[in-house]
């Protein structure tokens, strides 16, 4: 029995050589294919960019906080159980000099306030460097 399986093999082995090679074939294909991809810096820096991109989509959505701090400054507490109507705090900041725009709590940029209609709001007149805000998280 033996004997005849491997004969019939050997009738069988060329068709099946044939119909495995493809297969074979687009295998190494594939990684040729991917030796190329991770040898060609630009393929590799593309396909990163694209992570980068679908990354951004998925946050577009998120809401965050817009603050704009006019100022702050440090009192003690006994000082600050002494405030009362009219009372005024100087503030750091000095007047006419842009107001820090916050995303969370994190500045992003700089800024005026501007009269929208009847509401206040705030035109960007420095926007903070991408690097930057990273390297500070």
């Amino acid at each position: 029995m033996n004997a005849e399986t491997a004969q019939e093999e050997k009738k069988q082995s060329p068709e099946a050589t044939q119909e495995a090679a493809p297969a074979e074939t687009s295998a190494d294909n594939v990684q040729k294919n991917e030796t190329k991809a991770e040898a060609d810096p630009k393929a590799s820096v593309a396909k990163q960019g694209s992570a980068a991109v679908n990354n951004l989509r998925v946050l577009e959505n998120i809401e965050v906080k817009l603050t704009v701090e006019v100022g702050n400054t440090e009192i003690k507490i006994k000082d600050l159980l002494r405030l009362n109507e009219g009372s005024v705090v100087e503030l750091e900041r000095l007047a006419g000099e842009p107001l820090d725009i916050l995303a969370n709590g994190t500045r992003i940029a700089k800024g005026e306030v501007v009269m929208v209609g009847e509401k206040f709001g705030i035109r960007f007149t420095e926007v903070a460097d991408p690097e930057e805000l990273i390297e500070n998280l």
